[in-house]
């Protein structure tokens, strides 16, 4: 059940992207020339999506995997290209537009435009969240691991703001200056919290691996959870 925060935020997310952001983002995760933040942040979201892809199966031949919050679809063709069948979805179709521009043919990629939670999308041996949650607070993040794992047999990983001194210093500097294209608010989580909310809405799920990605202007946690 979506409760009405997870709704509120997930809209919050959908205006952004489809109304203000698209362009921004297809500079970012393209080979184009960016600023030194952006540069940062580009780097910073290569090496978790290595990081991610490293706690993947090398061959994924017959297995199913969610790209959960897709984006530019970079995951999903990595993820394909091993061999998965893909369902890369996210709530902002001019994201989805974009991946789908970029990606080979030939990739079993199945791109849509809406809730990751949508049980209509079937089971799944592995599901992957890569910065889609960064801007929900703990309580939704829960939710949403919650429900993926019923439909799913394998690993759920995502990634997380945590709840850091530097970053919420960076976080508290952006709103001393607002900016009419600001992305929604990235709301970080303390670790030990999470994982404690976790094994109490999941008490046979065990707490897999963990890294913390930090350069710059981009920091970010990516957590392992086997339902």
């Amino acid at each position: 059940m979506r409760t009405a925060s997870y709704t509120h935020f997930r809209g919050n997310l959908e205006t952004y992207f489809d109304r203000t952001a698209a362009k921004a983002w297809e500079q970012l995760t393209s080979d184009a020339p960016v600023s030194g933040i952006r540069a940062t942040v580009r780097a910073g979201r290569t090496e978790m999506r290595e990081t991610l892809l490293s706690w993947l199966p090398a061959d994924m031949t017959g297995l199913r995997l969610l790209d959960a919050g897709c984006g530019t679809g970079a995951f999903a063709v990595a993820a394909a290209e091993r061999g998965a069948e893909v369902v890369a979805i996210d709530v902002a179709g001019s994201l989805v537009q974009i991946a789908r521009d970029r990606a080979p043919a030939g990739l079993a990629i199945d791109w849509r435009v809406g809730d990751l939670l949508d049980p209509a999308l079937g089971t799944f041996d592995h599901v992957v969240a890569m910065d889609s949650l960064i801007h929900y607070p703990a309580a939704d993040i829960v939710s949403v691991v919650h429900h993926l794992a019923a439909r799913t047999r394998g690993s759920i990983v995502f990634t997380f703001a945590p709840q850091t001194p530097l970053l919420l210093a960076m976080l508290g500097m952006g709103r001393l200056f607002p900016r009419s294209n600001r992305s929604p608010a990235i709301l970080p989580v303390r670790d030990r919290l999470l994982r404690t909310r976790i094994k109490t809405a999941l008490p046979t799920a065990q707490i897999g691996r963990d890294r913390r990605v930090s350069a710059s202007f981009y920091t970010s946690h990516a957590l392992e959870v086997l339902p």
